[in-house]
């Protein structure tokens, strides 16, 4: 017997599924989850089984922790979600232990990663707090440098009457701000400068700015950043698994 939704008026077969997932661009998300599924499976069978093996502890905590995000405050609100998702018993289960598991799985593949790939990229994970004065004209940009230099007015007194860009209306001052996040010039300037040196105009983009670096702040592997190292190696890894997929070789039909 073929097995169908009935949702509404319509009927739809096991057939019309797949189709039906890809017209609503919801392929990549089941082939997304079905990766981790069978990581997870993997690493279980392995001898890493023991690392993400969940204790009853920290089940019950997790089903506590969905029920509450999901606004789950009774038996009946529960009984209710599960038959609106479509779950049984079992699958309720699953579900509200993903998240656990996922995080085991993720600590038991690179949580002795975190520490090599920390400083691989501190160097655009450390922030800045830095004065910028940009505009159009490099006469203009030269002339209020010597300014500044000069102490005729005021890095944040010269950015309010003359900067170009949103700064302007915080007297020049930025940050603070990861240095990933900034022009590559910007950066070079920003990593060879001292706090409170006013480096003279430069060519950034479409733009000539003027720099004062006010601060700068190292990155430090604390629990969020472990927790944003984690999942940034996490996803970078399924990334690469989901384009291995798309790009591997099908075998011909059957004739």
């Amino acid at each position: 017997m073929t097995e169908t939704i009935q949702i509404g008026n319509r009927t739809i077969t096991a057939s019309e599924l797949i189709p039906l997932l890809a017209s609503y661009l919801m392929l990549p998300h089941l082939q997304r989850e079905l990766i981790i599924d069978e990581a997870i499976e993997q690493i279980s069978r392995s001898a890493n089984a023991v690392v993400v093996e969940c204790t009853p502890e920290e089940v019950a905590q997790a089903q506590q922790q969905f029920y509450a995000e999901k606004q789950l405050n009774s038996e009946a609100d529960i009984q209710a979600w599960m038959a609106y998702q479509g779950l049984t018993p079992d699958q309720l289960e699953a579900v509200t232990t993903r998240k656990l598991k996922i995080e085991k799985f993720k600590q038991a593949v690179w949580g002795n990663k975190l520490e090599s790939y920390f400083f691989q990229c501190k160097a655009k994970l450390d922030k800045v707090i830095y004065s910028l004065l940009r505009t159009q004209d490099v006469g203009i940009a030269q002339e209020l440098y010597f300014r500044i230099q000069d102490q005729e007015n005021s890095f944040a007194e010269v950015a309010r009457e003359y900067s170009q860009g949103p700064e302007a209306q915080t007297g020049g001052l930025v940050g603070p701000i990861e240095l990933n996040a900034l022009h590559p010039v910007m950066v070079q300037m920003l990593s060879s400068s001292q706090p409170g040196q006013i480096l003279p105009p430069a060519r950034v983009a479409e733009w000539f700015v003027i720099v004062r670096l006010e601060k700068f702040i190292p990155a430090k592997l604390d629990e969020p950043m472990k927790v944003r190292l984690l999942n940034e190696l996490f996803e970078t890894w399924l990334k690469e698994q989901q384009k291995q997929i798309i790009s591997a070789p099908t075998d011909d039909p059957p004739s």
